[in-house]
């Protein structure tokens, strides 16, 4: 008599396991947790530049960026989807969570201020660079300390806390800092912890899910929420709309992809510290160099292909949704699965991503700070486990003070070529692992102070 093999039970208990099935009314809401924690820095990017963008000597008119925003949607599902469920070696097969990434903002505007197929270009050419990098991860991945990314993780959620502390006294309706938005956020962020205090069993951890609802609850009531945007985005693009590809034509000139590879390097530094950070805090385990070769990959080759077909700017791995795994420790696969669909369908529904949008910062703000709170101690326990011997200790010093230190001065680079403040002045991250990486390997092994015993 034959016997069939029967798939594992749906259990929410999952959650906490990278692989198995969760029942699909609890895995949505935990899906749903991950793209509200990183929506509108997923649509912000792209804002920024198309607003100073020119394109054949023209700017962007509004229908052209409501379809980067639908774009951007889309680029990011596909890409986090990618990352859960590995294309050949493209993908980590982790629980990572992609966006159109904020570290390249600068240097795209000023690119795109000058041609918007220019910037195209270099993103597909830097894109692929990184994605071959990825590639060969054997060969350069023993060059990169335990240490250096620890400091790199660390740095990533320091890096964050000014972007969450703004995001808290901010909306559309009140200026920055009033106590409206102030009551907001702390509204948002008192019921996460209270819902995180009192809930019981896997509930807990929808805390981000109940905060966003009662933060939102609280901005209607106060007139934050402005509805109009919905319908004028239905009357822009309809109901249903596809995405709109290979619409601008690369151009490559060397000096744009230079700038631009040299922060997709950054990028990889990020990548390689949320990824860690995604082991470490969510799965209590090194990284395998398996994954980190696919995470890259992911990054890299992904990006080319979200400027090339869809004409946005490059994604990368969300810190926001590290620091969410590192919180709730809910790590599966088929849950955050969920997340990366609903992302996949507000780019094709645009009136899902407009009711998005309306979340105002405020609330948002009050959810992220303990996300990117969250970063900064699994940094720490990194670097716990690294131990902190004195070489250890000079590594982190040193790159905390230098990498983060010169973005609180302005001008420190003024009298630099531009790339290289494009590159640091802004970004502690590139400045933390530069120096950690330098010191990594120039530094001697044994650096101990020996006492020495006295002479008789």
């Amino acid at each position: 008599m034959k016997t069939t093999k029967q798939s594992p039970a749906a259990s929410v208990e999952n959650i906490f396991r990278l692989e198995g099935r969760v029942p699909v009314a609890k895995a949505i809401p935990f899906g749903l947790q991950h793209v509200l924690a990183m929506f509108v820095s997923n649509v912000a990017p792209i804002i920024l530049v198309s607003s100073v963008a020119l394109y054949n000597g023209e700017s962007f008119t509004a229908v052209e960026v409501a379809r980067l925003i639908q774009n951007a949607m889309m680029i990011a599902g596909i890409g986090t989807l990618i990352q859960l469920y590995p294309v050949w070696k493209v993908g980590s097969g982790l629980p990572v969570v992609m966006g159109v990434s904020f570290t390249f903002v600068s240097a795209m505007m000023v690119i795109a201020a000058r041609d918007y197929g220019l910037m195209i270009g270099a993103i597909i050419v830097g894109g692929c660079i990184e994605g071959i990098l990825g590639l060969t991860v054997k060969y350069w991945r023993r060059f990169v300390a335990p240490i250096v990314s620890a400091c790199v993780v660390t740095t990533i959620g320091f890096s964050l806390l000014g972007v969450g502390i703004s995001s808290y006294g901010a909306s559309d309706a009140y200026d920055f800092g009033s106590w409206q938005n102030l009551l907001v956020g702390t509204i948002t962020l008192a019921a996460c912890l209270i819902f995180q205090a009192l809930a019981k069993g896997f509930w807990k951890q929808l805390n981000v899910l109940f905060g966003l609802g009662m933060g939102y609850v609280a901005a209607i009531c106060f007139g934050m929420v402005d509805f109009s945007s919905i319908s004028a985005t239905v009357e822009e693009l309809g109901i249903v709309s596809l995405p709109m590809l290979l619409h601008y034509t690369p151009k490559f000139q060397l000096g744009a992809i230079v700038s631009v590879t040299l922060v997709f390097l950054v990028s990889a530094a990020e990548t390689i510290g949320d990824t860690t950070a995604v082991c470490t805090g969510g799965l209590g385990r090194d990284i395998t160099e398996r994954e980190l070769s696919g995470s890259l990959c992911c990054d890299g080759f992904v990006s080319a292909i979200s400027g090339g077909l869809f004409g946005c700017t490059p994604i990368t791995s969300f810190s926001q949704n590290v620091g969410l795994v590192a919180m709730t420790k809910v790590v599966n696969r088929f849950t955050i699965m969920f997340g990366a669909l609903t992302l996949v369908i507000a780019g094709l529904f645009p009136p899902i991503g407009a009711f998005f949008s309306t979340l105002p910062s405020c609330v948002l703000g009050g959810c992220t700070v303990i996300m990117f709170g969250a970063i900064i101690v699994s940094g720490v326990t990194m670097l716990g486990q690294c131990g902190l011997d004195q070489r250890n200790t000079l590594i982190a010093a040193a790159s905390f003070a230098v990498g983060i230190g010169v973005t609180q001065v302005d001008g420190f680079f003024s009298h630099m070529p531009q790339v290289i403040g494009d590159i640091f002045a802004g970004n502690p991250v590139a400045g933390v692992f530069v120096v950690a990486m330098v010191l990594s390997l120039t530094l001697p092994k044994n650096i101990e102070i020996r006492k020495e015993s006295p002479r008789d």
